[in-house]
Order: structure tokens, then C-alpha cells, then sequence
């Protein structure tokens, strides 16, 4: 079960708050990189925002790359706030971080919606790789870019991780206190899913070594071998989960060539060390805002009520530690959105951005709004 698991502006210009230095790098990252120049999202681009590409640099000498979403009319002072997003984890920065990081650019923010390390059209290989430190660094190296943009106030960042990668933003968070309001939609816990399987049905100490032998079995044997993604063709039995990602990442609605989930995955090896680690551990210490947002029917929603009472607490079901309750719980939030599923928090349920379907949002875009704009004073 777990295997299942309009134009855009690119080299137009300045690149606003960029250092000449920077916006050569930028440029030339841009044109090493080969980026793609036409609109390939999966959803339409706003009339109401501002788009570019742009690069930045991870402290491990990665350059990720990104689409910049700013708002059309700058506000009273000349600064915004801005966010970093990313996730879902697998997926690309074309899909629902895109979606997310627009909605938040026509709500007044500086949005910057990144493709992860080895992932997308950002660098490192071998390609579809992932590591708790080097994830975590992609939200906090964000973070340096956006800090850097002369329309950006530094004093007023905030992240948003889906899916796999709300667990990273929290990590993040507890880590960068530079941070200051997080969101963690739909979440999924890697370091807890890789560790103890699904619901934690496999959290014995058998299980894990049983794994951790196939593992390094893997490392000799294929190490570029791939595997996740979704499923296809979609088996009739399928559980509705995974019939939900299949609608999400395999139809029009979602896929993208570039994405690990609509295609093959990732690399068996290259997810290792998120099963020997613990994301969560010091998300009790978090002084920043956070807001959990979690759909009432999504499979996933045991993540995201463990790590939100953990944070708050200091102690959850499905932890075996535990630390002091938090010393700043009043600006955290557990969100659940009635009706809603796991892949709906991806892009609202909307099949109407193809112009088709009944039309539905379950994202509260202007909630999340409101969230941050009160937390990024």
C-alpha cells in the first residue's frame, strides 16, 4: 500500500528586489537549467497576479527552481508578506503548491511555489530523491530568497506545506524562527508513514528491520530503481484514497509530466533515511502561529490531529515521546474542513478549472488569508 501511494514572464526584465549579482545568477541558473517558458500549470493563471520564474540557492550548492507570484497593486508602504509553499510531497511545483501559492498572491501576498530538490526542474541528482535535512533546507532556503526581495518585509514570512510536505514545513518551522506563521494542509508525517506504514499497522521493531534488510538489499542490487506514484491502470478494489490520488495526479485534472506522482514515483533508496527519523520532535517548542488544516473524510487526518496535539500538548497517539506542552499554544489551530477528502485540499476539489464538473472549493482561501495576515503583522 505504500507504493500507491498564457505565457508565463521568464526572462522579461528585472527581477524585482534581485542584487545584479543575484539577477545574473538567476539568469544564468535560468538558461543552464533550461527551464520551461511556456504557462504549463495545471491550473489557468490569474488576472489578478504578477507571474515569474525564478531560481535560488540551497546551502547544499542545489538551485531550486520556482514561480514567483506577486499581487498586481503594491501595498501601502511598499512591502509585503510572503510565503514559501510546497508539496504536495512527489508532486511539482505546476500542480497544487502552484495553486496554493496564486490564491495567496491574489489575497495581497508575495507567493513563491518551489519544486523540491532532485525534483521537477530543480537540480540534484539522481533525480527524486528526498532527505529530511535537505527537504527541510529547501522551505528555509526559501525563506532566504524571499528575505532578500526589496518588496519583501523579512519580518513577515510565513510557509504553507501539503500533503508530505506539511510535516517538512513543520519541521521547518520548528527549526527557522525567521518563520513566523505556519500552514500545514492535508498533512502526511513521512518520517511516520515511512517508519510505521499506514495507520501504523506496521509500527513493530520486525516490520522495521524487515524493511530496513530489503532496503539495503535495494542499494546493491538497483539503486536507481523506482517505485510510488499512483497506481495505473487503477485496480477495482483500490481503497477510495488511492482512487482519489488517481483522480487527482492521473486525469487531466492534476497530472504533469514532470511529476513524480503522476508518473513513476520516486527512487526506492532515495526515501531511506525519512523512516529512522522523527520530524515532529521539537514542533512542542514552536513559539511562531501555526494552522493544521486537515479534510474531515481524508484517510490522512490522523497525521494532521497527532502532530497539531503534539505541538500543542507536547504528547499525541502514535508518539512515543514525550516533551513539555507548547509555551505559546494560543496561536495554534486545528482546521477541519467538513466533507472534505484528502486530494481535495489539493486544489479545492474544483474540477471546474477545466471548466468542467460541478463547481466546488473547500479550500478557504480567505480564511487562510486572514490567518496570516494576522500572524505576519
Amino acid at each position: 500500500m505504500k507504493r500507491l501511494i498564457l505565457a508565463a514572464f521568464l526572462l522579461g526584465g528585472m527581477l524585482t528586489g534581485c542584487t545584479n549579482k543575484e539577477q545574473n545568477k538567476t539568469e544564468e541558473n535560468m538558461t543552464t537549467m533550461n527551464l520551461t517558458q511556456e504557462w504549463d500549470k495545471v491550473f489557468p493563471l490569474s488576472e489578478k497576479v504578477n507571474h515569474k520564474k525564478v531560481t535560488f540557492e540551497t546551502q547544499y550548492g542545489l538551485t531550486l527552481a520556482a514561480d514567483l507570484y506577486t499581487p498586481i497593486n503594491t501595498p501601502d508602504g511598499g512591502k509585503f508578506a510572503a510565503l514559501a509553499v510546497s508539496g504536495p510531497f512527489g508532486a511539482t511545483k505546476e500542480q497544487s503548491s502552484g495553486l496554493y501559492a496564486m490564491r495567496m498572491a491574489e489575497r495581497g501576498f508575495v507567493a513563491l511555489a518551489f519544486d523540491p530538490s532532485y525534483t521537477g526542474e530543480s537540480s540534484g541528482e539522481p533525480r527524486r530523491t528526498a532527505s529530511p535535512d535537505i527537504n527541510t533546507e529547501d522551505f528555509m532556503a526559501a525563506v532566504d530568497f524571499l528575505s532578500k526581495l526589496e518588496n519583501v518585509d523579512p519580518e513577515r514570512i510565513g510557509i504553507i506545506g501539503i500533503c508530505g510536505w506539511g510535516g517538512i514545513a513543520l519541521n521547518a518551522a520548528a527549526a527557522d524562527t525567521r518563520i513566523k506563521a505556519t500552514v500545514a494542509s492535508t498533512m502526511y508525517d513521512m518520517t511516520r508513514v515511512s517508519g510505521n506504514g499506514y495507520f501504523d499497522s506496521e509500527d513493530k521493531e520486525e516490520s522495521r528491520h524487515a524493511a530496513r534488510e530489503a532496503m539495503a538489499k535495494q542499494r546493491l542490487t538497483d539503486p536507481m530503481a523506482m517505485a510510488g506514484g499512483v497506481i495505473d491502470p487503477l485496480p477495482d478494489d483500490a481503497p477510495q484514497f488511492v482512487k482519489d490520488y488517481f483522480d487527482y495526479y492521473k486525469t487531466e485534472r492534476g497530472y504533469h509530466k514532470r511529476s513524480g506522482n503522476s508518473n513513476d514515483g520516486w527512487r526506492v533508496i532515495g526515501t531511506q533515511a525519512f523512516a529512522n527519523s522523527r520530524f515532529l520532535y521539537y514542533t512542542n517548542e514552536i513559539r511562531s502561529a501555526v494552522l493544521v488544516m486537515h479534510g474531515e473524510k481524508a484517510h490522512s487526518r490522523y497525521f494532521g490531529e497527532a502532530a497539531y496535539h503534539y505541538m500543542v500538548e507536547g504528547k499525541a497517539e502514535g508518539y512515543n515521546t514525550v516533551g513539555k506542552p507548547n509555551p505559546n499554544p494560543e496561536n495554534k489551530q486545528l482546521l477541519i474542513i467538513p466533507g472534505a477528502s484528502h486530494c481535495d485540499l489539493y486544489d479545492g476539489g474544483y474540477t471546474e478549472l477545466k471548466g468542467k464538473g460541478e463547481p466546488k472549493n473547500l479550500i478557504p482561501w480567505d480564511k487562510l488569508a486572514t490567518f496570516f495576515n494576522e500572524n505576519l503583522k
